[in-house]
Parts: C-alpha cells; sequence; structure tokens
C-alpha cells in the first residue's frame, strides 16, 4: 500500500470521508496500473480561491479548476519505470508528485453529473494520479482516448 498525505487547507474543508475515499482511489489506481513498489503523493483539498491562486502560480491560469497534477517524473503511460522516480531515502517510498482537489466543485460537479459527491471525489483522485504517471488529455488524440479509457476501467472496478 503506498502513502497519501491529505491536508485541508481550511479546517472542515471536504467531508469526513473526503480522505479515505482520495486514498482508496489512489491506491486502486496503482494497483491496476500494475505498480506494487510504495509510492508516495501528497493531496491538498481546497477550494476555488486556494486552486485558482494554485493555477495561476504554477500555470499562469488565472481560473480555479476541479484539479490540479503535478508530476515529479516525466513517466511513460502504461509503462511505469521505478528508476525514472525520486525516492524519499527515509521512507524507500517513490515520490510520484502532488494532487490538489477542489472540495467545493466535487460537490456542484457531483451534483451536475447526477452521480454524488463520493463517487467525484474517487473519479477526480483516479484522473490525477494517472496524470501523476505520465497520462496526459491535452489535444483530442490518441493519448486522451488512451487515459479516458483507463479511468473508465478503474472506475469501473470502484464504483457499483
Amino acid at each position: 500500500m503506498s502513502s497519501v498525505s491529505v491536508i485541508r487547507e481550511k479546517p472542515k474543508l471536504g467531508r469526513l470521508d473526503t480522505a479515505f475515499l482520495v486514498k482508496i482511489a489512489v491506491n486502486a489506481t496503482l494497483k491496476a496500473q500494475g505498480i506494487y513498489a510504495p509510492c508516495h503523493i501528497d493531496v491538498l483539498l481546497t477550494d476555488d480561491e486556494g486552486i485558482r491562486a494554485i493555477n495561476l502560480e504554477h500555470r499562469g491560469v488565472d481560473a480555479p479548476t476541479d484539479v490540479l497534477s503535478f508530476p515529479m517524473s516525466q513517466l511513460t503511460p502504461g509503462e511505469f519505470e521505478a528508476r525514472a522516480c525520486e525516492m524519499n531515502l527515509d521512507t524507500g517510498d517513490l515520490m510520484l508528485g502532488d494532487m490538489v482537489i477542489n472540495i467545493p466543485r466535487c460537490v456542484s460537479q457531483g451534483e451536475e453529473y447526477g452521480h454524488g459527491y463520493r463517487r467525484e471525489v474517487i473519479y477526480l483522485a483516479v484522473h490525477s494520479t494517472l496524470h501523476l504517471l505520465g497520462y496526459d488529455h491535452v489535444d483530442e488524440g490518441p493519448m486522451k482516448a488512451q487515459m479516458r479509457a483507463r479511468e473508465k476501467e478503474i472506475m469501473a472496478h470502484l464504483w457499483m
């Protein structure tokens, strides 16, 4: 099982089970990708204001979004190479990167898509973990299709 550190930017942000749901989604994604080495991901739970500031600082985009991913290594989708990852020398964990999840967006998108908060949190954590593993969806090409297919497969195992 990998190490997932979940921090709430503001007290009481998110529901009581949010950190648990994120950890389940991250570990399920790693397992689905055939990654059994101990890995570490830092997760920040924030709101529109917090994610907007991070988006502006790191991507030059002055707008909130639902999730941001900051990979520590340049990985090839579907071809995990542990040697390409930085290792925490104290724990031996492979450092995959950071994710930032916008909790109010989880609420609103869960309502908008009709599947609820819990599924939206899980989906965004799966989506972000795939980004940390090298997947991307910048265009409508085969890479986006590959990422969407992996998301769908992983979500099918997680969501009844």
